[in-house]
């Protein structure tokens, strides 16, 4: 691997966490001191800078202005270094990797979040092999470029794309799974990259960032007695503009006229609504049975095989471009970053 100039951006998670052994709690260290802490990191042939959040977050306070920060981050330092490693926590760090992979437009450097499930301070702790070798996979080059030009999560052992995975588990080390796309990287004795897997990323035109994401956005999940008034409740949310309908199997929805009518009343208003499917695997096919049939007539928009978290995060991009809705409706069903198939 040639040397490369990496920035390592804290945002804050359990990554960043040393014991403190008087109290025995949990305390953010100082990236400055990074190699006091990690000192492998000495041995990787990369120059690496830190930078961190004025003030780290825990990933369940994380919000889209967040999203500006990173993406301000990146594209102050893009001339400047080969590649990124996002440190994160793991909670929402599927919906952050997917935001970015919509924000930064043209990518074509490494960007790669990881995290841990036990502190970097802990004897047991998943945090120095998910972090050096997130380092290396960001400052991996061939013929002077880079081998990954998009957005990625690490986590133990596997290299996803970043829009394409989930988180699945809270307790193992085995955190994520890509359902519908198998990973770009797997990490053993050496990395072994999937070339199949890292086609389909669209770019055209430089490099730019998109900010400001619009969060007028819902997900309603559907369970059988859904009430009518739920529904409509939340369809009738104030500054509503971007429904995520989780449905059933592929695509699958009640065909109640209540149901249909207040989606159709919905779309009828300007709000789009996304068909995804509640299963972790496959895709979404309206037309395929009879109770999807309906949602297609009356323009609910199809997700394919999106995760939730991609389609959420699509949904807050698209609708920060002012596109008219037939544009709208065709640049959601069309993969835009490979985060769908």
């Amino acid at each position: 691997m040639n040397k490369a100039n990496i920035l390592l951006i804290y945002t804050g998670g359990t990554i960043g966490m040393i014991t403190d052994y008087d109290t025995g709690a949990l305390k953010a260290f100082n990236f400055e001191e990074l190699l006091e802490h990690v000192p492998e990191l000495k041995l990787l042939d990369h120059h690496i800078q830190t930078v961190s959040f004025a003030h780290p977050i825990d990933s369940s306070d994380m919000r889209p202005c967040h999203y500006d920060q990173m993406v301000e981050l990146i594209e102050k330092n893009y001339a400047y270094y080969d590649g990124f490693v996002i440190l994160h926590g793991s909670d929402t760090m599927a919906y952050t990797a997917s935001a970015l992979s919509f924000m930064l437009e043209n990518l074509t450097k490494p960007v790669i979040l990881t995290g841990s499930q036990l502190p970097i301070g802990d004897l047991r702790t998943d945090a120095k092999e998910n972090l050096i070798t997130a380092i290396q996979i960001a400052g991996w080059q061939r013929a002077g470029e880079p081998v990954i030009k998009e957005v990625g999560l690490y986590f133990e052992y596997k290299l996803y794309r970043g829009n394409r995975c989930t988180k699945i588990n809270s307790e193992n080390f085995e955190a994520f799974t890509s359902p519908n796309l198998p990973p770009l990287i797997v990490s053993g004795v050496t990395l072994k990259i999937n070339q199949e897997a890292l086609r389909g990323v669209f770019r055209q035109g430089q490099f730019s960032v998109r900010k400001h994401l619009n969060g007028n956005v819902v997900i309603l999940r559907l369970f059988p007695g859904i009430q009518e008034t739920t529904v409509k409740a939340i369809l009738n949310i104030e500054n509503l503009e971007g429904v995520i309908l989780e449905t059933y199997g592929t695509g699958n929805a009640s065909t109640q006229s209540w149901f249909i009518q207040s989606l159709k009343e919905a779309i009828a208003s300007g709000i789009y609504v996304v068909n995804v499917s509640q299963c972790l695997g496959g895709s979404v096919m309206m037309g395929r049975y009879e109770t999807s049939t309906e949602l297609k007539s009356i323009g609910v928009i199809s997700g394919k095989d999106l995760t939730v978290e991609a389609a959420v995060t699509k949904m807050m991009y698209l609708l920060c471009c002012n596109l008219p809705a037939a544009v709208f409706k065709r640049r959601f069903e069309t993969a835009i970053r490979g985060e769908m198939g």
